[in-house]
């Protein structure tokens, strides 16, 4: 079948043709109609997440998929042949910019009814990446106050209409020209990060959850309240997330290390770092149709490509300026 794969670190994602996939007992055959695009596509091309998440190479890439299921394993219960599913499958069976792919029942979900199955591909990492922050980790309940970093990209889209659904007030930072369509997505603050310090205009911040690192970050500790926690999903891993990926002592104490610098900020203000990295679920993901579906959260897509663009579409990501997601349909 046809797919796009990264035979070596840094070279470029290349047409192949690969061998079909293998479908175990608890396993669901996809055909795959549409596959979202992200910023992990393009790192794992480049090898920047190469000591976390070890590939063989050749490796189809890909992490969001929707389509139509056409073979199921013999222990399967919850999926019919012909249903529409969505999924982002398991950090370790990723490789959705295939034909068809294999993806394990419990990461997998009948895809909202209310949207297309473009859509739909743009919604499972970055709306389980949202869930797993608010909900999840971050425990939002009503009144309290969420920032929400990028607020017009593929997982702010998501976070600023599922934090005001939990009943938060919402802050998100987003260029100029975006911020009348973070305020639509609903934002009671939107900040022009080129124009205006976020630092200096918002303070008593429950939860921010920050998708930059850097400078960005230990700016973002200080505009939570005590006892606040900073969620970032750009960085630097921890040794929670060490453990979460069953690494071994030498790799968690590498982690350790390498976010022991923003975990002691925090500690001085009274607040609290924590990196994500989100995990596949098929129960989060059939919660997340259910919002979809009553219109509570409806997915941003801002560009869409042509599967035999799939190179194309990965390097575009690097450039930005899409709102939502971007999106490699096989129609």
């Amino acid at each position: 079948m046809r797919a796009f794969v990264v035979r070596q670190y840094k070279g470029p994602l290349e047409p192949a043709d690969v061998p079909e996939p293998v479908v175990g007992d608890r396993d669901v055959l996809v055909r795959v109609e549409a596959a979202g695009l992200n910023q992990l596509d393009e790192k794992i091309r480049t090898g920047e997440f190469k000591q976390i998440l070890r590939y063989t190479l050749p490796q189809i890439l890909g992490n969001e998929v929707a389509g139509t299921v056409i073979g199921l394993g013999t222990k399967v219960q919850g999926f019919a042949l012909g249903d529409e599913v969505y999924a982002r499958p398991d950090q370790d069976r990723i490789g959705t910019f295939a034909e068809r792919i294999a993806v394990a029942e419990a990461d997998l979900a009948l895809k909202p009814a209310s949207v297309s199955v473009v859509e739909a591909a743009g919604l499972p990492l970055v709306a389980l990446t949202a869930w797993q922050a608010l909900v999840e980790r971050g425990n939002v309940q009503p009144g309290q106050r969420v920032l929400i970093h990028g607020g017009a990209g593929g997982v702010g889209t998501i976070a600023i209409q599922l934090a005001k659904h939990l009943g938060a007030t919402v802050a998100t930072t987003a260029s100029a020209g975006n911020l009348g369509f973070v305020r639509e997505l609903g934002a009671d603050v939107a900040v022009d990060y080129r124009s205006q310090d976020f630092e200096q205009l918002l303070d008593g911040y429950d939860l921010v959850l920050d998708s930059q690192g850097g400078t960005n970050l230990e700016k973002s500790l200080r505009v939570l309240r005590p006892g606040g926690t900073a969620i970032g999903i750009a960085g630097p891993p921890d040794a929670a997330f060490a453990r979460q990926l069953g690494a071994n002592p030498v790799l968690r104490l590498v982690m350790a290390a390498l976010s022991s610098g923003i975990r002691r900020q925090a500690r001085r203000l009274g607040v609290t770092y924590e990196f994500l990295f989100m995990h596949a679920s098929g129960e989060q993901l059939r919660q997340i149709t259910d919002l979809v579906d009553s219109g509570a959260v409806r997915p941003v897509v801002g560009r869409v490509f042509d599967f035999d663009q799939t190179a194309e579409a990965v390097e575009s990501l690097a450039k930005g300026g899409i709102r939502g997601k971007a999106v490699v349909s096989m129609a």
